[in-house]
């Protein structure tokens, strides 16, 4: 799965694709320069940063799989059973977590959370900010859409996509 980002120059959505594609886009542009680039599944502001930084980090290995260690606080009764597990804790927390990636445990939040980070950067200024992210946070996509109706078109839209699930 490769990772999208959204370009956009003050309210007008410029490009979508994979990072590379995005800065080839916009270095085609006037106003490429000048534009905030965000990450599709969270939201995030990405920093592009030089071109030559650019260049560098879209040569660089996408994800690592090197085990990291993770120190994490259980009660005796949660260590007993993770120890009681095939494979040992490690194993079954490996486990659970990908059990819950694949059921989705969490993503409407996330979905809402990754919205919010868009909107608070491009829409915090515009009329009904405010109630577009009380219906965000409530999944009322009838309630957005009617606090958002008077924002620019790509605004909404992205928005909408961001939130997803988040948004029913």
């Amino acid at each position: 799965m490769t990772a999208t980002v959204t370009a956009f120059f003050r309210d007008q959505r410029l490009a979508t694709g994979s990072i590379g594609d995005v800065v080839r886009r916009l270095a085609e542009q006037p106003d490429g320069r000048r534009a905030l680039v965000f990450d599709d599944a969270t939201g995030e502001l990405v920093k592009l940063g030089r071109p030559a930084e650019v260049e560098r980090a879209l040569a660089a290995p996408a994800v690592s799989t090197t085990p990291v260690s993770l120190q994490v606080a259980l009660l005796p009764r949660h260590v007993l059973w993770l120890e009681a597990q095939p494979g040992g804790p490690s194993a079954a927390m490996r486990r659970l977590v990908e059990a819950a990636r694949r059921d989705g445990v969490g993503r409407e939040r996330q979905a809402r959370d990754a919205a919010y980070r868009f909107l608070s950067m491009v829409a915090g200024d515009m009329a009904g900010f405010e109630e577009a992210c009380r219906a965000l946070y409530a999944g009322d996509a009838d309630r957005f859409e009617a606090a958002a109706v008077d924002w620019p078109r790509d605004v909404r839209s992205y928005g909408r996509r961001l939130a997803g699930e988040g948004l029913a």
